[in-house]
């Protein structure tokens, strides 16, 4: 009678470990391949194009200086008329020469300052031109000397009134330097596969960084350089 009690305990308890164990099985190739589904490779692909600028802008600004600001005034009134002159000269449209504020600096009537001032007033004019055609700005500013022998000091600080040059054609070349940063993304990507004996599955997800556009170099600002990074994440195979 014991005995069949023991047999009838025994049986359940069997059963449950034996399901149990199924179920750890189960589980554990559940990891296995999750595991498996889960190993990725990121790579990222660069593309690069250099590209000319198409438009500049170029501010010029000068100085005249006197005792009496009428003489003053009609100098710089005159400097001006020369300066937009000369730009005519060298193609210039009115369209693309803008006129900008004339400022006058009374230096004896600032507050602090020495009791010698030199010269009493400081009038600069400040112009700009703004064309598409970066070539003609170019070869113009190289003539700038035309000017300075005419009296007429274009100046101002290095970095402020330098010329800027400008690419705005970057949605024309977007579609072509992305194709092209993913191809060379894929390109590291099946080479990394293939020398961890994988085989290379599908996109698990990409992101594409910001474009970017620089100076090729210091001393040719009119060259652009266009550069943009994508990122990509692949499955791997065995």
């Amino acid at each position: 009678m014991h005995k069949s009690i023991t047999h009838i305990n025994i049986l359940p308890a069997f059963l449950l470990a034996l399901g149990l164990a199924s179920i750890g099985i189960l589980l554990s190739n559940a990891i296995i391949e999750f595991k498996a589904m889960d190993r990725t490779v990121v790579v990222k692909g660069l593309a690069e194009q250099q590209v000319q600028a198409d438009t500049a802008i170029w501010p010029i600004v000068f100085t005249e200086a006197g005792e009496q600001l009428e003489e003053v005034t009609a100098a710089v009134e005159q400097k001006q008329n020369a300066v937009v002159a000369f730009l005519k000269l060298h193609g210039f449209s009115d369209e693309e020469i803008s006129l900008g504020q004339v400022t006058v600096v009374d230096k004896k009537a600032q507050q602090y300052g020495p009791e010698q001032v030199g010269l009493r007033y400081l009038v600069s004019a400040n112009m700009s031109v703004y064309s598409q055609d970066p070539n003609k700005v170019r070869h113009a500013s190289s003539q700038i000397s035309e000017l300075a022998k005419q009296g007429i000091a274009i100046g101002g600080d290095r970095y402020t009134n330098r010329i800027e040059y400008l690419f705005t054609g970057l949605n024309d070349i977007k579609p072509q330097m992305i194709e092209q940063a993913t191809r060379n993304a894929r390109e590291v990507a099946v080479k990394f596969a293939r020398d961890s004996d994988s085989t290379l599955g599908k996109i698990k997800s990409a992101r594409q960084g910001q474009f970017s556009i620089s100076d090729r170099d210091s001393s040719s600002p009119h060259l652009k350089k266009v550069r943009v990074v994508s990122t990509v994440e692949y499955y791997l195979v065995d």
